[in-house]
């Protein structure tokens, strides 16, 4: 009789752990749910894929317009979303005409860019006898300092020798190439992951080159790059219109500031080293998980120990600015859906949201002295300077020519304040 009210209890004891971790595996099952199927809903939004989202889960931003069309629109002229395109002579910047349309690397060596019935092409020609025409298959840059381009060899994706430089308006030895004809520089993942919104790289992880289907690719950094895949987005509201909350879909403005951060440090944080597979992150994640980060410290910043290309991200860290604030974010001063490139104005008035006399914080210049002081703060504190990195060399040239960028080490530098005021 006893075994057997010992054979019950036990029984009973294996029956409510079971029932018990059940309950909480739904539990578990049910947040992760919660957590995928609206990913915009919450204020902190640490969204970790488990795999590369696919290229069916995106919709492109076309599908957008239909309910964002004013800001559909405005974004298409933006940088960021001109930043890759497929090529065509409309959206090149360089000349196509005799006598502009040629880059000489010696007396007996050029690279002509021509248009032919069957595409555009950077001909070599060596002691005038053609030796190579290599098609113009993609643009990479929005042609704010310049422009590369890259042509596809099957699969594979490789860099054309031969730049557009916007500064000298003029073809350009590719930055960082010797002063060589080079056609044999692949296009990596990691290069456009900031230059596309998604691309299918269909090479295995081991292999030393990337290989990427050419008919699946999202070129610039369109509204998929900062909200997400939207694919399933665009389902839900089609078949919901009435529904305004925003299923399936990342909203920046609920992400934390570490999040907003992380999603602009992606392109603008300098040599950062991916440790997950490329396209893994996404609005939302946090990117130390997926990449080692590339810091600017504030003794090297103060030093002028940088380059102003690439880390922008580490060089607003490590300003007072940034290091004074809370809320400070990349999105501060600039508008991600519209064109404002070089308005000075627009980004004075942002920083003086927060420098002003009735914050006791506000330029100490002599408004007297300088006239129009208020409606440009940037030349002072955040200069052009050249770039170490984007440095190409023009022909008869023995020197690189520096792209000049504006940094983003917010500080007060001395000799600029003199250069502004003499204007």
């Amino acid at each position: 009789m006893k075994q057997i009210f010992r054979f019950r209890r036990s029984t009973v004891v294996v029956i409510f752990i079971s029932a018990c971790l059940f309950i909480f595996t739904q539990c578990i099952n049910e947040e992760e749910g919660r957590q995928q199927e609206k990913p915009g809903d919450s204020s902190h939004q640490n969204i970790t894929l488990a795999t590369i989202p696919s290229y069916n889960e995106f919709a492109g931003s076309k599908k957008c317009m239909g309910c964002h069309k004013d800001i559909y629109e405005a974004h298409l002229n933006t940088a960021h979303y001109q930043t890759s395109q497929q090529a065509s002579e409309r959206n090149i910047d360089g000349s196509f005409k005799k006598g502009n349309n040629t880059f000489s690397y010696n007396p007996n060596l050029l690279v002509a860019m021509e248009k032919r019935d069957s595409g555009l092409f950077q001909v070599v020609y060596f002691k005038g006898e053609e030796k190579v025409a290599l098609p113009f298959d993609m643009v990479i840059g929005s042609g704010t300092k310049g422009q590369s381009f890259a042509y596809w060899k099957n699969n594979w994706l490789y860099q054309l020798p031969i730049t557009y430089f916007t500064a000298a308006a003029q073809w350009s030895n590719s930055p960082g190439f010797p002063m060589k004809v080079m056609m044999d520089r692949p296009i990596t993942s990691r290069c456009l992951e900031c230059h596309a919104t998604y691309v299918d790289k269909i090479s295995a992880p081991e292999s030393n080159q990337d290989v990427f289907d050419r008919n699946r690719i999202i070129y610039g950094v369109d509204c998929e790059k900062c909200h997400g895949p939207a694919a399933r987005h665009i389902e839900f509201q089609t078949q919901n219109p009435k529904d305004t909350s925003g299923k399936f879909i990342i909203n920046p403005a609920k992400l934390t500031r570490q999040q907003n951060l992380d999603l602009c440090a992606l392109c603008h944080g300098g040599n950062i080293q991916k440790t997950q597979p490329p396209f893994s992150f996404i609005a939302g994640n946090v990117l130390s998980d997926h990449f080692q980060i590339d810091s600017v410290s504030d003794a090297s910043a103060a030093a002028g120990n940088f380059d102003v290309h690439g880390n922008q991200y580490g060089l607003l860290r490590a300003s007072k600015c940034f290091r004074m604030s809370e809320t400070l974010t990349c999105n501060s001063c600039h508008g991600a859906h519209a064109n404002e490139k070089g308005n000075t104005v627009l980004f004075s008035q942002r920083c003086m949201n927060c420098h002003s006399k009735e914050h006791n914080n506000f330029c100490k210049m002599n408004p007297a002295l300088v006239p129009g002081l208020e409606k440009n703060c940037i030349d002072c504190h955040m200069p052009e300077q050249p770039s170490r990195s984007i440095a190409l060399f023009l022909p008869g040239k023995d020197v690189p020519v520096a792209s000049m960028i504006r940094s983003h080490f917010i500080s007060i530098y001395k000799q600029e304040t003199q250069k502004f005021m003499g204007k």
